[in-house]
């Protein structure tokens, strides 16, 4: 089979053996694979990654002189089943899967790590067990959008947002119009974007923020209603106390504690870090209001700091988001398929095999692009980067198409297949 290697941040194009799948795993014929900002990062500088992963105790992340075939975002339809499988689904119906399999009694993360070939490829394999059906209607290019989607979906969740807390996205990357489709989905009425790039500010509206800013011109702070300065804090306890002492006979400290339970009292945003370089989070620490929650969702890969006494002072809380559990993966799935978000505007192009190492250097600047798919069998490419409705191949299992194209389609409403 052809498969995309990256070896030394260098990515070709090589013939490699088909995958035989192992007891509890299918091999796939994949339809569709994203391109992910952590694939653009690892490229250069896997080494830094895996170094964290080895102390938290996975030693078997990539390196860079390993020869690796990336890809965690796919989907792709069933081809051949290993022993031990229940054969769930016959051959040629469209499956996603989360990015993990196990190998004996070794678990590895598909398309990072030279152990576990990812979906740049004609074929991959997966574990039975994380596997799902891809329900009726759902092209393949949105169905590949499962898995970052699914990072979007945990990371609204750790944000714990409220229908009526104002979130903002900082960077408006792919990562980031995730993260405000599942806002939105959410309910959350209001999501100001902020992204220095037009096109993404473009995207973000199209995703379904309400108030898009561009920080070089404006404070996507401004304007919230919130708290922003310390008198401003003290001053709302005071004014209630003030109140609350004019009340005879009613314990002021017990009437606080109820509506301080209830929500009174100020606030901050729930504020998504989706840019991951250094100095974002001490940028948004300084300047978010007082009390925001921060969801940290972009990957940084270098060394950073933040001024703590600035973090206390405002009591700004900090979380991390990494993954998903499989319930919000199938979630995401299912709201895909019924249509609670709609995930169209991050598509905006599709390349085959040849194409993925121009895709990457295209990625790597913020310019036209915001997720671009992989097309590895097909022997044209599509205009369109969702491709056709999924449905069960009764033909049994499929043999490669053939070479891919090389160029890449920019345009996801052209015409004309394989155009740029």
């Amino acid at each position: 089979m052809r498969a995309v290697v990256v070896r030394d941040g260098i990515l070709e194009v090589t013939e490699m053996p088909l995958p035989v799948p192992g007891p509890g795993q299918i091999r796939l014929r994949v339809t569709r694979a994203g391109i992910c900002g952590s694939d653009l990062h690892v490229r250069h500088d896997a080494d830094a990654s895996a170094d964290v992963a080895a102390e938290v105790g996975y030693p078997a992340f990539m390196r860079r002189g390993e020869s690796v075939v990336m890809g965690h975002e796919f989907t792709g339809t069933v081809d051949e089943y290993g022993p031990g499988c229940r054969r769930r689904w016959r051959p040629g119906q469209a499956v996603v899967s989360l990015p993990l399999i196990r190998h004996g009694d070794e678990i590895h993360m598909t398309g990072l790590s030279a152990k576990a070939p990812g979906a740049y490829a004609e074929y991959v394999l997966v574990a039975e067990d994380v596997t799902m059906p891809v329900p009726d209607g759902v092209e393949p290019g949105l169905a590949a959008l499962t898995e970052p989607l699914a990072v979007a979906h945990h990371a609204v969740r750790r944000g714990q947002v409220a229908r009526n807390d104002i979130a903002v996205v900082i960077g408006c990357g792919p990562i980031g119009l995730a993260v405000i489709l599942m806002l939105k989905a959410a309910g959350v009425r209001k999501v100001v974007a902020s992204d220095l790039t037009g096109r993404r500010r473009e995207l973000a509206r199209a995703c379904g923020a309400d108030v898009v800013v561009d920080p070089a011109t404006g404070s996507p702070w401004a304007g919230l209603g919130l708290v922003t300065s310390a008198p401003e804090l003290f001053g709302t306890g005071l004014t209630a106390l003030h109140a609350l002492r004019r009340v005879r006979g009613l314990p002021w400290w017990t009437v606080l504690r109820t509506a301080q339970r209830l929500g009174a009292g100020p606030r901050g945003a729930v504020v998504f870090e989706c840019v991951g370089v250094p100095g974002v989070i001490e940028d948004i620490v300084t300047h978010a209001p007082f009390r925001s929650r921060v969801v940290v969702v972009g990957v940084c890969m270098r060394p950073d700091t933040f001024r703590p006494t600035m973090a206390s002072n405002k009591e700004i809380d900090l979380r991390f988001s990494f993954c998903y559990d499989p319930a919000e993966f199938r979630d995401t799935l299912h709201m895909i398929a019924r249509r609670r978000i709609d995930p169209r505007p991050l598509l905006t192009g599709v390349v085959g095999l040849s194409g993925v190492a121009e895709a990457f250097d295209q990625l790597a600047g913020a310019g036209h692009h915001a997720k671009i798919l992989v097309d590895p069998i097909g022997s044209s490419l599509s205009a369109d980067p969702t491709g056709p409705s999924q449905s069960a191949d009764p033909s049994g299992p499929s043999q490669s198409a053939g070479p891919s194209g090389d160029s890449l389609s920019a345009d996801p409403t052209g015409s004309s297949p394989g155009s740029s």
